[in-house]
């Protein structure tokens, strides 16, 4: 699970989201984020991120990319002002929470897109 977020919020992600059983490549960038989604031996199974970081790419960009390398890649997306522009902006079959949230939100979003897609893999075999 990759996590770019802003830098305060990371860490609590971060111990949050491993003591939920998850396990956490924590970034504090767009741009660290798309590195990692493209290394070659990249094994993310999904993201959550930020919409806004300090310089580009944004969060919407990270999910498209992350869609072009995966196209089931499961999407979640944290924002406190960005929610109205997710039909415009964000990729089909994500998820938006809006700051300020309780992070069980974070943890449901994530477990059911990840099912949803362990789910369709199943049914296709």
């Amino acid at each position: 699970m990759c996590v770019p977020v802003g830098a305060l919020l990371l860490l609590d992600f971060e111990e949050v989201l491993k003591e939920a059983g998850f396990v956490v490549l924590a970034v504090t960038s767009g741009k660290k984020a798309v590195e990692y989604l493209k290394a070659a031996e990249s094994s993310i199974a999904g993201i959550v991120t930020d919409i806004r970081f300090a310089e580009s790419p944004s969060g919407w960009d990270v999910a498209r990319i992350a869609r072009e390398i995966d196209p089931e890649m499961p999407v979640v997306y944290i924002s406190g002002d960005s929610a109205p522009d997710w039909v415009s902006q964000g990729v089909p079959k994500s998820i938006m929470i809006e700051k300020p949230f309780v992070i069980s939100q974070l943890i449901v979003a994530i477990s059911q897109l990840l099912n949803d897609r362990t789910a369709g893999a199943a049914a296709l075999e």
